[in-house]
């Protein structure tokens, strides 16, 4: 059984984001998860150099690249569903408990204590889960502003409500990451190319 995990994990590519929403391009969460990794370990880079952080930009990195593997399970439940009712939010998370231990059990036991705090938020990493929530609401929120871009007016209340959630999050590294590298996403790839 312990040979199955990362074949497991490939699967990431067959689980699409954004099921609710008509997408222009469809997402997968392999696409996302990378997408989020870029995002957490700039905003720790930025936590740190411009805020006099001292956390560990990697580890953001990695737990990013983790952060949603459950879904190779569990699905990717749409958020209006997950966050309806405190009920089946609380249902939900004894799924991705579940399914976390599902997924360790795939590993040899010499490795499975360094993947389980990868699946699961632990007190110890608080700060660092912070900063992927951050990351995977910008990459929330970069989706949003390309399917816009390509005239899709679906996520058009989903950019706003992302767009707050940020803020809400009262992160100065994630308002930087929107003033400094949000922009560039409403160029096309000719105006990158001249600035």
């Amino acid at each position: 059984m312990s040979e199955r995990f990362f074949a497991v994990i490939s699967r990431m590519k067959y689980i699409n984001r954004w099921a609710l929403m008509r997408n222009t391009i469809t997402e997968n969460i392999s696409e996302h998860s990378l997408e989020v990794a870029f995002i957490a370990h700039a905003l720790g880079l930025i936590r740190n150099k411009r805020f006099g952080g001292d956390v560990d930009a990697e580890r953001c990195a990695l737990l990013a690249m983790f952060h949603d593997v459950t879904e190779i399970i569990t699905g990717d439940l749409p958020t209006p569903v997950k966050y309806y009712n405190k009920e089946i939010r609380s249902v939900y998370e004894e799924i991705e408990h579940k399914a976390i231990d599902q997924l360790v059990s795939y590993l040899p036991e010499d490795l499975k204590e360094y993947y389980r705090p990868l699946f699961s938020h632990t007190d110890a990493e608080a700060e660092l889960w912070t900063i992927v929530k951050a990351a995977d609401k910008l990459s929330a929120y970069i989706k949003c502003i390309e399917e816009r871009r390509m005239g899709n007016d679906d996520f058009l209340s989903a950019e706003q409500a992302t767009l707050s959630s940020i803020h809400a999050l009262e992160l100065p590294e994630a308002e930087v990451f929107l003033e400094e590298f949000i922009p560039a996403y409403t160029l096309t790839l000719d105006d990158q190319a001249r600035r």
